[in-house]
């Protein structure tokens, strides 16, 4: 996949993109509002737009009081882990917030939960404590840290582990107990965070973009 910054993404960014590939549909999971224009704008005339949104056919039912609310990257979620693993499961998603995304026995999305994503918790520190220094995310060595660094950085991955470890756990107790459930992780920061807890049986490190290719055909 191509990647581009939000705060690069413009009309014409959309526009010489499109222009080097023969493309029929664009299928758009936005959570940016500002940027849907520079999208419709550099798609006219030139390619179908299809906005995923609560409406469309999504391969599951949606159980949420304001479906208009759940963000579009969330229900591409569901979508991709009903079609691909089946139900129930739960999709951990590691982006910008890490998100947790729950389809019922009942091939129904019922909702989630959203933290702080690791990338956000590390940038906290660093901007708002004057000796902290900004770190490269990787692996640490031991859980005490030796340095400033070493600290921060079991912290951030020993310290995430137990969060999407004690909601899991959570998720499950309330929905699930006694009951087999996939459990898929996603994102960015999925194969350092999730390679190493048993609870998360597949990382997909696309599972966002390959639900919305299982949109387009669905609709």
């Amino acid at each position: 996949p191509t990647r581009i910054p939000t705060e690069e993404l413009s009309n014409s960014v959309v526009a010489e993109f499109l222009r080097r590939r023969q493309v029929k549909k664009l299928v758009v999971s936005s959570v940016v509002p500002t940027k849907n224009a520079a999208i419709s704008k550099a798609a006219h005339n030139k390619a179908q737009v299809l906005w995923l949104d609560w409406k469309l056919k999504l391969g599951v039912t949606i159980d949420y009081p304001k479906p208009e609310a759940i963000g579009a990257d969330r229900l591409a979620n569901a979508a991709a882990v009903a079609d691909l693993y089946g139900w129930p499961a739960i999709v951990v998603d590691f982006g910008t917030a890490v998100t947790f995304d729950v389809v019922s026995e009942r091939r129904c999305y019922i909702g989630g939960v959203i933290a702080p994503g690791l990338e956000a918790m590390t940038n906290f520190l660093y901007l708002r404590t004057a000796l902290l220094p900004k770190i490269s995310l990787k692996e640490p060595r031991r859980a005490i840290g030796k340095s400033t660094i070493e600290a921060m950085l079991s912290g951030a991955v020993i310290g995430y582990r137990g969060l999407v470890r004690e909601i899991l756990a959570r998720i499950k107790a309330e929905q699930f107990p006694r009951k087999k459930v996939h459990v898929v992780a996603t994102g960015g920061y999925a194969r350092l965070i999730a390679g190493q807890l048993p609870e998360i049986g597949v990382i997909r490190p696309h599972l966002t973009l390959e639900g919305l290719r299982i949109m387009a055909n669905l609709n």
